[in-house]
């Protein structure tokens, strides 16, 4: 019986994916094999030794400390591109909202008091101060392609805009999924010059912090609109601001609020909506309960954050899964101490990422104590799990 903690309300899609015969999930929970997440902050937590997963029901893990449970042996898993259609709706509606000064129409509207043909007045004199442009033709600036990225470069691109687009480390995968249409940017700033939107969609990191300044801010065309669905850090905040008093900027859309950023007037700060449909919930958490429970009953890593992907196709055997330093040797010893105790390896796969390194073995015996014993005092060795034979 495997034991699940969770400590946010996790969609109920995603933990039906969790078998109640081999499966104890609750928010309350001694010695959980593994943690579901949403946002709370995990960094000040004791989390138990018997951890050997965490699950995150959304793309980012700022609120985890990846780095720390890499070097316990301990995967973190994401599921990017679950809510890729939901922010992707957000960013759309956040071009229209600054094109169109859709937030400030609507809150000039509530100030009116008049009734009857005064009112009608009222609304006919004053939409002369909300007018805005259409988005057809204009050019649309995208740093990060990404699963979300992606969808919003597509997206655009329907709606009659020009698309530039800047990752220098874009994945194959998400290449394929990428219209032709699509213009690539060399540099960042190349993609600033001449744009009339530009939106980011990567994570905060130290190489993405404040990467919308204000030297980029001021190759924008003027009256442009910033969007920002990523991660507060990414905008200059300051920047920006100063980019809307002179007029370089039309108008900032964000979806984390500062007390400067909520007192602008050209500023549409949203409540961090990114992710917060139903269907991307539900999303995320049924792919983030899938790869926790592959993980945990065959070994198998998908969309991991800190560890190396790593999928073997189960065989009928008993499977030993091993992660280290990655340092020389190690698959060598691993197989050296297995042959030793007499059993063949059926198959193995080795994969690393940066300081860490990941082995399964299938082998065609069941594994003794003392060879799980020596195996585990192999130096560099971070865990070792005995997932036994496949359950069927």
């Amino acid at each position: 019986m495997y034991k699940v903690l969770t400590l946010n309300h996790i969609a109920v899609e995603g933990l039906r994916r969790l078998p109640r015969e081999r499966y104890e999930v609750a928010s309350e929970i001694a010695h959980p094999d593994a943690i579901l997440v949403r946002s709370a902050n995990m960094h000040e937590m004791d989390i138990p030794a018997t951890v050997v997963a965490i699950g995150r029901a959304g793309a980012g893990t700022n609120n985890i400390p990846c780095d720390k449970l890499a070097a316990r042996g301990v995967p973190v898993f994401n599921a990017p591109g679950a809510n890729a259609n939901a922010v992707k709706e957000l960013v759309i509606g956040g071009m229209l909202l600054g094109a169109r000064n859709l937030a400030q129409a609507s809150e000039y509207v509530k100030t009116l008091k008049e009734t009857g043909e005064d009112l009608k007045k009222a609304v006919e004199n004053g939409k002369k101060q909300f007018v805005g442009f259409e988005l057809p033709g204009k050019t649309l600036g995208v740093i990060g392609l990404g699963a979300i990225g992606v969808e919003v470069a597509n997206s655009a691109l329907a709606l009659g805009m020009k698309v530039i687009g800047f990752d220098p480390a874009i994945t194959v995968s998400n290449a394929w999924q990428l219209s032709s249409g699509v213009a690539q940017a060399e540099t960042l700033d190349q993609l600033f010059q001449n744009a009339d939107f530009v939106t980011a969609h990567v994570p905060l990191i130290d190489a993405t912090k404040n990467i919308v300044n204000a030297d980029r801010i001021a190759l924008m065309n003027k009256g442009a609109v910033l969007i920002n669905f990523a991660r507060g850090g990414v905008v200059d905040n300051a920047a920006a601001i100063a980019a809307l008093d002179s007029g370089r900027l039309h108008a900032f859309v964000c979806d984390f609020p500062t007390p400067e950023l909520i007192a602008h007037p050209k500023v549409v700060a949203l409540p961090h909506l990114g992710a917060s449909t139903g269907e991307a919930e539900a999303n995320c958490a049924v792919m983030v309960a899938d790869n926790v429970k592959d993980y945990l009953e065959n070994g198998n890593i998908r969309f991991s954050v800190n560890f190396p992907q790593a999928r073997l196709p189960r065989l009928d055997a008993w499977r030993i899964t091993v992660s280290n330093a990655n340092v020389p040797n190690m698959v060598g010893q691993i197989s050296t101490c297995i042959a030793n105790a007499g059993l063949n390896i059926e198959d193995l796969l080795n994969k690393s990422i940066g300081g860490i390194a990941y082995t399964i073995v299938d082998v065609n015996g069941e594994p003794s104590d003392a060879l799980l014993n020596q195996l585990r005092a192999i130096d560099g060795v971070l865990t070792l799990r005995n997932l036994g034979k496949p359950v069927t």
